[in-house]
């Protein structure tokens, strides 16, 4: 049996045996609190990309889609400006007819060219077309012409000449040249005019936001 002495002794170690343990235990506790803190801020972000990501898709789908409604709009007004010609010229055919009817002068007919009179019996001669007017050389193309647009890039690193079809979006731009400086691209600069397109503007055609033919963008 033991001594009053070493029962107290042996309370004593087996108390701070406990103590230690729980110290132990603390830290381990503190430990993983903090690695599940980094995994959940880890999920957190990685949902946020996910969120941003779709926000995106849904910007360039919105894009799309006005690009093709206004598109459409374009379409009509054609067809509604060669309804309106193509009724204007009937009307003026069938006056001319009418009136030649009344004079008792040959009908003139669709596409016919101007008839010329000569004589003092005002016998009807030589029937000629009116001769066509030559075009106008055109100086240059306009902006709706081109398929295409050059753009020159400012970075850090230097600057970046590329080519992209003008219906390429501000995004697609921003991860192509994302994948060559190895940095996510935040926003691009135009100092004439002075402009500055953010995500906002990622999900526009560089025909919509009148980067064509060309461009100089300073990238941030």
């Amino acid at each position: 049996p033991l001594t009053e002495e070493e029962k107290k002794a042996k309370l004593s170690e087996l108390r701070e045996r406990m103590q230690a343990k729980k110290a132990v235990q603390s830290e381990q506790d503190k430990k993983d609190q903090k690695k599940n803190e980094q995994i959940s801020k880890k999920k957190t972000k990685e949902s946020e990309d996910i969120k941003e990501q779709l926000r995106v898709k849904e910007q360039i789908k919105d894009a799309q889609k006005k690009r093709q409604e206004k598109q459409d709009d374009v379409d009509a007004k054609k067809r509604i400006q060669a309804k309106i010609a193509a009724d204007k010229e009937e009307r003026r055919l069938k006056t001319e007819q009418e009136k030649a009817a009344r004079a008792g002068q040959a009908i003139p007919q669709a596409q016919a060219g101007k008839e010329v009179k000569n004589g003092t019996d005002g016998a009807e001669t030589n029937k000629q077309p009116a001769a066509p007017v030559a075009a106008a050389p055109s100086t240059s193309k306009p902006a709706s012409a081109y398929t295409e647009s050059r753009l020159r890039f400012q970075t850090a690193n230097g600057n970046i000449m590329k080519n992209f079809p003008v219906e390429t979006t501000l995004f697609e731009v921003a991860n192509a040249l994302a994948d060559e400086l190895g940095q996510d691209v935040e926003s691009f600069t135009q100092n004439f005019p002075k402009k500055t397109f953010d995500k906002e503007f990622f999900g526009e055609t560089l025909k919509d936001l009148k980067l064509v033919p060309s461009a100089s963008l300073i990238v941030k």
